[in-house]
């Protein structure tokens, strides 16, 4: 994510005015927003593959599910902040803003060489302070991999290279191999 050029404060309501009116997205932290930049044929069929599989499970559930368009909101050492999830899960009834959810269970980045240091760190820290959030998800598009951050007395982390992922916030079991069906690895 790139910071703009000519960076000014801006409250948590322009922002998301902002966001209303604009062709690109941006992150917020803080009062600051950084452009988003454009995802890869990867990691759109990574993310799109587990949308798919997962949404048909979720729809029976009063959980809600969104692909990379639908912010989570959190704060940070006091600080607001905005991100925008590659798949964000809420089951909080009560988590129903429209431009945002705040009580997600579940969180999921594709991870990029140009992200893996914002997602497997700053976002990962952030996103463990979400006191709803049971699970995140890091999927590496250059590999068969995910790490697996799950909320068990702390959090733990899990490594899975083959076999099934088993998603604990809504009880579902997914191949590995079905999440990165037609993704040309290198």
């Amino acid at each position: 994510m790139a910071r703009r050029p000519e960076q000014q404060y801006l409250s948590v309501t322009e922002y998301l005015e902002g966001e209303l009116a604009s062709e690109l997205r941006h992150e917020y932290i803080d009062g600051e927003v950084y452009a988003m930049v454009g995802a890869s044929d990867r990691h759109n069929l990574i993310a799109g593959n587990l949308f798919a599989t997962l949404h048909p499970h979720v729809r029976a559930t009063n959980c809600q599910l969104f692909m990379s368009d639908m912010k989570v909101r959190l704060r940070v050492a006091g600080e607001d902040a905005f991100y925008y999830p590659d798949i964000l899960l809420s089951c909080d009834p009560n988590d129903r803003e429209v431009y945002f959810r705040s009580h997600p269970c579940m969180l999921v980045e594709v991870v990029s060489e140009s992200t893996a240091r914002i997602d497997r760190r700053e976002k990962l820290l952030a996103y463990t302070q979400i006191e709803s959030l049971r699970e995140y998800l890091l999927f590496f598009q250059d590999r068969q991999e995910v790490d697996i951050h799950r909320r068990r007395d702390g959090w733990r982390i899990d490594r899975i290279v083959k076999g099934e992922l088993t998603i604990e916030c809504v009880e579902f079991n997914i191949p590995l191999e079905q999440i990165y069906e037609g993704v040309s690895l290198p």
